[in-house]
């Protein structure tokens, strides 16, 4: 009998070990991605953080660093989302669903690079791109695609931490799952604003949102 009780002891040890590992991955991944990709917004000639987003930088000399930060970030929100669905079984299969499709779109946008534009690379034409490729316009459509599978997984991890002592946190998750949505899609309806402003908003606010609940589930397990 003690042998039993023990040996569940030290599974359900080993579970939760695995389990703060991966949400681990999910606490690191934001600051990870801006972490490389403002290093490289001021080191690479022609970037402007007004004007182009992130995604650029894939293009050009060195545009290696930007494909493998897509990588490495779309793999650490792969775990992540194995993480939560772990720390909120059974009510989290969903929101393990929608996050991992965030962290796939990140894999695949490192394969479909974004078009050069505005300006960078040095030597690209000012202004917005006259056309766009095939890449582009897969990239741009699973960016948009990742944003809205981001802002779901906020609103599904709502409605688990609801039920639970995380209410606080789950109000805040449908807060950034409605900036998210907006930071990415709003700035369409609106007359001279800045694309890539709301796309900053939403990237900030979306990976703030992981790393804040990722730690919160890692804490619990303890």
């Amino acid at each position: 009998m003690g042998a039993a009780v023990e040996g569940n002891v030290s599974r359900f040890r080993s579970d939760a070990s695995a389990s703060r590992l991966l949400l681990g991955c999910g606490l690191v991944a934001g600051p990870l991605y801006l972490a490389v990709g403002l290093a490289q917004a001021f080191l690479r000639d022609g970037f402007d953080l007004s004007r182009h987003p992130l995604s650029v930088l894939a293009n050009g000399p060195g545009g290696w660093v930007q494909t493998t930060n897509f990588l490495v970030t779309g793999l650490l929100v792969l775990a992540a989302a194995d993480g939560f669905r772990r720390a909120l079984a059974p009510k989290a299969r969903a929101l393990s669903v929608f996050l991992g499709a965030f962290g796939a779109g990140m894999l695949a946008a490192a394969v479909f690079r974004a078009d050069p534009m505005d300006g960078f690379p040095v030597g690209t034409p000012l202004g917005p791109p006259t056309s766009i490729s095939t890449f582009g316009l897969i990239h741009f459509a699973v960016g948009g695609l990742g944003f809205i599978c981001l802002a779901v997984s906020c609103f599904l991890a709502a409605r688990a931490l609801s039920h639970s002592n995380g209410r606080s946190l789950a109000r805040l998750s449908v807060l950034c799952g409605v900036i998210v949505l907006l930071g990415f899609f709003g700035t369409v309806a609106i007359p001279n604003a800045s694309p890539v402003l709301g796309i900053w908003i939403a990237v900030v606010v979306g990976w703030a949102w992981l790393s804040a609940l990722s730690r919160h589930l890692s804490r619990g397990l303890r």
